[in-house]
């Protein structure tokens, strides 16, 4: 029995699979998934059993497998054209031409015929809209029907524009960085070799969900298991962003742009923006700052934290993926605490400093201001 990790989704959260009988694989074959909630009928030979298919059917290799098919399987199932398919492991061409969509394998990139294989010489496809990194087989299920699963999750027809910006954001901070993965695309343009060995992105997890060479038990019934895991595994962590997405980075982009149109009435630089209520900010700042043409950027952002009560004053970084701030509180105040600091920087009522001085507090909403404004001039 094969059941996907639920998370009280509003798609799907079960994953049955199906066996074709053996006159369908040649001896090089290995059986399809096992499903769950299937019946396979013990009446008479299995080469002798008629095949009816009942639903439809997703093909994808046997074998070694990564991350993108084990999610392309998953998310394929989200759509409504292939809702609740079933989904067979081979590389036999002839089992492979019958079914109704095939990732991953088959050497063909058809959407008009669903197929999604990536591998064949002279395939070039991208994602579009500014990306250029090559697809992998899920994220050409992902072009070509991610906008439907989004607007599933938010409950709102396809043309929306709060669809489309979902549907950009999820390529953005996750399909694609499996489709780079799987293409063998390195993150950096460096001849340098990493600093440190990363083995815990999804793409790493996945991979060792295969059989380890040490297991006495290197069945085909074993390794679809595996694979079921791998599904499970990458499916549910794409539900986790997609939700992530349309009800917490949705809301706080519109709280973002209020803050942001603010910025002016907070102080005369635009370059101080004061949070209303504390979201996730860095992410929007950046793309905002790009689509509305601010100019200067913002340099420092202040928010209530919600335990203590006391006032955040933060550097914005100089990209979203960098450590280093556009401008850091001054460094006479990094590692000083409550009246050292206070007397330090002339301003009562301070909290800490960082280290780092990406980020210091305040008692009060003005003295968190107050740190801002003085960190421009030291």
């Amino acid at each position: 029995m094969f059941t996907v990790n639920p998370l009280q989704p509003k798609l799907f959260n079960r994953i049955p699979l199906f066996y074709l009988p053996r006159r369908y694989f040649t001896s090089s074959s290995s059986p399809p998934l096992m499903a769950a909630n299937c019946r396979v009928s013990a009446a008479g030979s299995p080469t002798d059993a008629p095949f009816k298919r009942v639903k439809r059917v997703v093909g994808t290799h046997n074998g070694s497998f990564h991350c993108d098919e084990a999610l392309g399987c998953f998310m394929i199932r989200l759509t409504d054209k292939f809702s609740g398919a079933d989904v067979v492991r081979t590389r036999d061409p002839k089992v492979l031409e019958t079914l109704d969509a095939v990732l991953d394998v088959g050497g063909v990139y058809d959407p008009s015929s669903d197929r999604y294989d990536h591998h064949q010489k002279g395939f070039e496809e991208v994602f579009g809209h500014g990306f250029t990194t090559k697809l992998s087989s899920a994220g050409l299920v992902y072009k070509h029907f991610g906008k439907e699963i989004v607007a599933k999750e938010l409950q709102l027809d396809e043309e929306h524009p709060d669809v489309f910006r979902v549907f950009i954001a999820v390529y953005k901070s996750f399909m694609e960085a499996i489709d780079a993965v799987d293409n063998g695309i390195n993150q950096y343009e460096t001849d340098q070799p990493p600093r440190y060995v990363n083995n815990t992105h999804l793409s790493s997890r996945v991979g060792r969900l295969n059989l380890d060479w040490m297991d006495p038990d290197q069945s085909a019934e074993n390794e679809n298991e595996a694979f079921q895991k791998a599904m499970n595994l990458a499916g549910s962590e794409f539900l986790d962003s997609l939700r992530f997405h349309a009800k917490s980075w949705l809301s706080a982009r519109s709280v973002v742009i209020e803050c942001l149109s603010a910025r002016k009435d907070v102080d005369p630089s635009g370059e101080i923006m004061v949070l209303t209520r504390f979201c996730p900010w860095k992410l929007h700042l950046f793309e905002l700052e790009e689509e509305m043409k601010i100019d200067p950027l913002i340099k420092y952002v202040l928010y209530q934290d919600d335990r203590s009560k006391h006032w955040r004053v933060q550097a914005v970084g100089i990209s979203p993926d960098k450590f280093e701030s556009r401008k850091a509180l001054p460094a006479p105040w990094r590692g000083l605490r409550d009246e050292e600091l206070s007397k330090e920087s002339g301003i009562p009522g301070c909290v800490f400093v960082h280290m780092s001085g990406f980020i210091g507090g305040n008692h009060t909403f003005e003295g968190a201001l107050a740190m801002a404004r003085a960190s421009f001039n030291l």
